[in-house]
C-alpha cells in the first residue's frame, strides 16, 4: 500500500472496517476506498481478514482498523457532515441509521457500527455566529429541541 496523507483519522473496529468504509464512501460524493491490507498467517485475526482499510470521505482521509473488541467508539469523536439541503440531511440520516443505528439529540446519531455522526445544515455556522445574539439564541433553542435537523424550522428561528 502506498504512503498515505500526512494526517488522517484512524477508526477502530472489531471486524467491520471494510463494511463500514463501503457504506461511508457510498454516501458522500468525492469518497473512495484507497486501500485494504489483510492479516496474514499467525496474526491475531484469521488470515485474509481486512486489517486496515484506508478511505476518503469527501476528500478527507480515514483509516479503519480491525483490531478486535478491545475499544469502542464514543461520542468523544464524531464525523461532522455539513449538508446544503434538507434532502441531503434526510438521505444521510436514513442511511446511517439503517441496520441498527440510533438517533440522538441536536443532529447527532450513532450508526450501526457505533460511530457517532453529526448531520448538520451548512448554514448553522452563519446562524450561530450571527452578530445578533437574540437570533443566535433562537436558533440554538430550536436546535436543542430537534433530533434530526429541520432546516425550515431553524431558518424560521433565525429570521425571527
Amino acid at each position: 500500500m502506498a504512503a498515505g496523507p500526512k494526517v488522517s483519522t484512524c477508526l477502530w473496529f472489531d471486524t467491520e472496517a471494510e463494511e463500514a468504509a463501503k457504506l461511508y464512501v457510498s454516501l458522500l460524493p468525492g469518497s473512495r476506498i484507497t486501500g485494504i491490507s489483510r492479516y496474514g498467517k499467525g496474526s491475531p485475526m484469521p488470515e485474509g481478514t481486512p486489517m486496515m482499510v484506508t478511505f476518503e470521505l469527501a476528500g478527507t482521509a480515514y483509516m479503519g482498523l480491525n483490531g478486535g473488541p478491545h475499544f469502542k467508539h464514543s461520542e468523544a469523536c464524531s464525523i461532522v457532515v455539513n449538508c446544503e439541503t434538507q434532502g441531503e440531511i434526510d438521505r444521510l440520516w436514513a442511511a446511517l441509521l439503517d441496520g441498527g443505528g440510533k438517533a440522538q439529540r441536536c443532529f447527532w446519531l450513532k450508526d450501526r457500527f457505533g460511530l457517532s455522526w453529526q448531520i448538520v445544515p451548512s448554514q448553522m455556522g452563519e446562524w450561530m455566529n450571527n452578530p445578533d445574539p437574540v437570533a443566535a439564541a433562537r436558533v440554538f433553542s430550536v436546535m436543542m429541541g430537534q433530533v434530526k435537523a429541520d432546516i425550515a424550522a431553524l431558518e424560521a428561528a433565525y429570521r425571527g
